[in-house]
């Protein structure tokens, strides 16, 4: 990679350099600022040893009952670092100055703040269940507390601090971002317990804002984990309220990456209550009842309204193409527009005064159905009404039959050297793949990866088939593997830097180079917060990938 006996920070720079990008200098501030917020997280880590302490203890009892009458077990309030705040406001300083950590250091974390009238110091949660809110790379930066009794608000949220944003962060993400990277559905439902109930169920994609409507980074985030993420509301005034507050922020970030799609929870329900009731399966039925955002986005507009009149239809339809409008990329937004309004005139022209089936209008003379859309030859050749739309036969093209052999070229090359998913895994749940064998193949290559921990998985051939006919791929392997036009990578005995240098290759032609721009950012910005190899070795094989295609290789050349 060329950045053997070169510090970090060069590294960092020359890579970014190669990309044409600029890797801001550190100030001797941004230094200080990276090595406070270090020592804030391990006040964090260690503030939250001692809530979990007290859960288990007597004066933790109450709030361990609660937890355990909620249906939580006891893995799962460990999983999640669930804890107790203890009954007054100067316990949790007492216990943390034992530790060695001062008041003032902890008030930076938001679990002290400052009384004004003695300048001391006084516990922000008391008297509540907490739970830990982690970043999404697992750190704590701040806590919720549910109160225990009637007192208000029965949630509260820690302040806004230098590691902790609420319209940045979401609860679970760090746990919900790698089960959507093994192609689990990532899910945002409303609160703490919604997501601990689903991840205890087995949907370990849920999160939850923090106490707010989703906001922009919040979608950011979740559409860097999975491009649609289903928006879980519940089935009342409140919840589509909700959903209409989120299309509005959504619709200017909607990219062909990027969408929603809207689930709504039945009646007097929310997550945590409907598995407890009905079980795991009452929930995954509303999750496959999820509708696209298009559709979703139809039903708000059209909540409440009537269509008595020429002007009300009109206005609604101007809402529509206004709504689509807001779409930055022009293909997207015109397709919106062409949904919302074929629907429109599906479902408003039949709703007309005076409109009947089979073209009777008013008198009952027999006309052309304006309304409708359709036409007729008149007298003399003359036509009423709209002209019909202009179909367009489509013939398959060259480029999507490519593309559909780039995806089979990826699929081939795991399937023959299945430990290059410790790699790729992430990459790999983020493409777009062609439908049909392509996605069924990818969830199953990461379900299988993902399905045992560490060094007890077998990444082998032979484990990964039998795997793949247990799940009824087996068809979809034969057609990934088949030999003919398959990259020498794709062969057993390819060379560990071939395998890769080809892997990234067609994921870069797949993922589209500007998507791909974005990605080496991403990967750029990983490795300077974290000096990982990982990140480094992602953020160089981005590099070359990204290199291959601007000099036009298809990774087809010669197959």
């Amino acid at each position: 990679m060329g950045t053997e006996g070169a510090s970090f920070r060069d590294a960092v720079e020359r890579l970014a350099g190669e990309a044409g990008l600029e890797v801001p200098k550190e100030s001797p501030r941004q230094v200080e600022r990276e090595a406070r917020a270090r020592d804030l997280h391990e006040v964090m880590e260690a503030a939250c040893g001692v809530m979990r302490r007290w859960l288990r203890e007597a004066e933790g009892r109450e709030a361990l009952d609660y937890l355990r009458r909620r249906g939580l077990g006891e893995d799962t309030i460990d999983r999640f670092g669930l804890g107790w705040s203890g009954s007054s406001r100067g316990a949790l300083a007492a216990a943390m100055k034992e530790l060695g950590v001062e008041a003032a250091r902890l008030a930076e974390t938001g679990l002290l703040r400052a009384n004004e009238r003695d300048g001391g110091y006084s516990g922000f949660f008391f008297n509540r269940v907490m739970f830990p809110i982690r970043d999404r790379r697992g750190r704590i930066v701040s806590f919720g507390g549910r109160i225990l009794g009637d007192g208000q608000p029965k949630y509260l949220n820690g302040p806004e601090t230098e590691l902790f944003s609420k319209r940045r962060n979401l609860y679970g993400f760090d746990l919900a971002r790698e089960a959507a990277f093994r192609g689990r559905v990532l899910v945002a439902v409303e609160g703490y317990m919604d997501v601990i109930a689903l991840h205890q169920a087995g949907f370990d994609g849920a999160v939850a804002p923090l106490g707010t409507a989703l906001t922009e980074d919040q979608l950011g985030e979740m559409w860097r984990a999975s491009p649609e993420p289903v928006l879980c509301f519940d089935g009342d005034a409140a919840g589509a309220r909700a959903a209409a507050r989120t299309a509005e922020i959504a619709l200017p970030l909607l990219s062909p990456e990027r969408s929603l799609r809207f689930a709504t929870l039945p009646a007097g329900e929310d997550p945590d209550t409907l598995v407890v009731k009905q079980g795991p399966a009452a929930f995954q039925a509303v999750l496959d009842k999820a509708r696209p955002l298009h559709e979703s986005l139809y039903d708000i507009l059209d909540a409440g309204r009537s269509s008595g009149t020429p002007e009300q239809r009109a206005a609604l339809r101007n809402d529509l193409a206004a709504a689509a409008a807001k779409i930055p990329d022009k293909a997207l937004a015109s397709e919106y527009r062409s949904a919302l309004l074929d629907r429109f005139f599906a479902t408003r022209s039949r709703n007309r005064p005076g409109f009947a089936p089979g073209g009777a209008l008013g008198g009952g003379a027999s006309r052309a159905r304006v309304g409708e859309g359709e036409w007729r030859g008149g007298r003399n050749g003359a036509r009423f009404g709209r002209p019909p739309p202009v179909r367009i036969e489509r013939r398959p093209v060259d480029a999507d039959a490519a593309r559909v052999e780039q995806a089979r070229c990826l699929l081939a090359i795991i399937l023959a050297h299945p430990w290059v998913l410790d790699e790729v895994e992430e990459a790999c749940a983020l493409l777009e793949l062609p439908p049909g064998p392509c996605q069924s193949l990818r969830q199953g290559l990461l379900g299988w990866h993902g399905s045992s921990p560490g060094s007890s998985r077998m990444l082998d051939s032979a484990t990964l088939l039998a795997h793949l006919h247990a799940a009824e791929l087996g068809e979809a392997h034969a057609w990934a593997a088949r030999a003919t036009g398959l990259p020498a990578a794709a062969r057993p005995e390819a060379q560990p830097a071939e395998v890769l240098a080809a892997w990234w290759h067609f994921y870069a032609l797949l993922r589209g180079k500007d998507a791909l721009i974005e990605d080496r950012r991403l990967a750029l910005e990983d490795w300077i917060a974290t000096n990982d190899p990982a990140a480094e070795r992602r953020a160089y094989r981005l590099k070359e990938a990204l290199d291959a295609v601007q000099r036009g290789e298809t990774g087809l050349d010669g197959l």
